[in-house]
């Protein structure tokens, strides 16, 4: 990892430098952080991998956890052993975290232990549909491995880089049925509540946290408007994302 003469990992100043410039991703970024709190039950929220801290300009009362760390990070901390005590919080959100975690059964466990009954996980994360699918193989920083198991209990590896990734991760998880049940049944605590299909166009379009954007500011909240109206069959199809939510039931 490259230091800053902060401390700070020089990715994470770059990110922030984005977010600070660039209008279009904040908006987007507001209507992730909306769905994510709005599937979570009244009560603490912890909000796992938060980076540079930016759900915080949605709810400055969210607990924000890292590996790494950044202003606005509360707890320094892996997202496989979390530094809390049992049922503890009413919900736990993330936002394109699962795909970096070298475990993601251990980590849903874990998270299932600091839910309270009830509480909820939410996540957005990479979806692998047939379009973009394509695009991320071929055009994307991040890797995508089709073919690793996500329920394997792989070596801790002490050296790995937080920025790793794997942006199969998600839909190999729960993208199907049968792949849902899996979890389930590794993770008894949880449930799958529910699976959605995001970014279909306003996303890609934004450039991400690149410096460049194909759409103006103006024009985000007439494009999501948009993707809500486009059939479910397609969104499934099309969409650069997925909405996942769990609940602890027990």
């Amino acid at each position: 990892m490259t230091r800053s003469a902060t401390g700070l990992d020089q990715r994470q100043l770059v990110h922030r430098d984005v977010w600070e410039k660039k209008e279009t991703i904040r908006l987007l970024y507001r209507d992730f952080h909306r769905r994510l709190l709005e599937n979570c039950p009244q009560g603490r929220i912890l909000d796992i991998g938060g980076g540079t801290a930016h759900i915080k300009d949605s709810r400055p009362d969210i607990v924000c956890a890292d590996i790494l760390p950044f202003p606005g990070i509360d707890v320094l901390a892996d997202a496989h052993r979390l530094p809390f005590p049992n049922e503890c919080f009413s919900g736990v959100v993330m936002l394109d975290v699962l795909h970096h975690l070298e475990r993601p059964i251990a980590f849903l466990k874990e998270a299932s232990r600091v839910l309270k009954p009830g509480g909820r996980l939410p996540m957005i994360e990479p979806a692998m549909t047939t379009l973009a699918r394509r695009f991320y193989t071929l055009f994307h920083e991040e890797p995508v491995d089709m073919g690793v198991d996500p329920f394997a209990d792989v070596a801790i590896n002490p050296d790995r880089d937080p920025f790793d990734a794997n942006q199969a991760i998600p839909s190999l998880l729960f993208a199907t049925q049968a792949a849902r049940r899996q979890v389930e049944a590794a993770v008894p605590a949880l449930r799958v509540r529910s699976v959605e299909w995001l970014s279909l166009f306003a996303y890609p379009l934004s450039g991400g946290f690149q410096s460049w954007s194909l759409m103006p500011a103006a024009l985000v909240r007439s494009v999501l408007a948009l993707e809500e109206k486009v059939p479910k069959r397609v969104q499934r199809q099309i969409a650069f994302r997925m909405m996942v939510v769990l609940e602890r039931v027990e």
